[in-house]
């Protein structure tokens, strides 16, 4: 019996499936800084373009340049950035297309969402990015609360939750007992896939849906 238990507790913990993203920017500089930021999540493996990766990645993160010079396979989702958002034609398996100017946070929860399947908006204004970090952007256009989005995760809700309550990001991390980073990066995610423009543009999003009483 104790040697069962022994066993129990040496038994090593399933390891976390890691996503291979390929970075596929013009700017070198720039793919390697949001490659290190990526790589900072347990569950997203970067690799820059040209690395050998292209035909294997579970995702794809470009540029115009940079989908033009790289071979992404037709079948691999992506997510553009692009300082025209909103105003281009894009291909079947572009999934999200987010300013180029996008926060590393950002990237990798449309980066998540695009590797599952999710078309999480063809375009993001320019300002959103910033907003996980408690800032409030100008006005964006109204997003269509009629299309289907992905669903929040049950942590999700409870930053959701706490978001209606006016909570900044340190008071989140605080209620809930994760960090800062954590709490910014939920945020993120809730924005994408309200499709939200930024904060107080979700709670109303959420408000229409039922998803949140305030």
């Amino acid at each position: 019996m104790a040697n069962s238990a022994a066993q129990a507790v040496a038994r090593p913990e399933p390891a976390i499936h890691r996503l291979t993203v390929l970075v596929a920017l013009a700017d070198a500089q720039r793919a390697e800084q949001l490659a290190d930021a990526l790589a900072a999540s347990d569950d997203l493996a970067p690799a820059l373009a040209g690395s050998g990766v292209g035909q294997m990645a579970d995702v794809a993160i470009a540029d115009e340049a940079g989908l033009e010079g790289w071979v992404v396979s037709s079948a691999t989702p992506i997510v553009l950035l692009s300082r025209r958002a909103g105003s281009e034609q894009v291909a079947d398996n572009v999934l999200a297309v987010l300013p180029a100017s996008a926060d590393g946070l950002l990237i990798a929860a449309a980066a998540r969402l695009a590797a599952s399947g999710y078309r999480v908006g063809r375009a993001a204004p320019s300002e959103a990015h910033g907003d996980f970090h408690d800032d409030e952007p100008a006005e964006e256009e109204t997003p269509d609360d009629n299309q289907p989005r992905p669903a929040l995760s049950p942590r999700e809700a409870e930053v959701l939750a706490l978001l209606a309550e006016g909570a900044p990001n340190k008071v989140i991390a605080r209620r809930l007992n994760i960090s800062v980073h954590t709490a910014k990066f939920h945020v993120a995610a809730i924005l994408i896939k309200l499709g939200a423009a930024n904060r107080t543009d979700a709670i109303a999003i959420a408000m229409r849906q039922g998803l949140v009483l305030v």
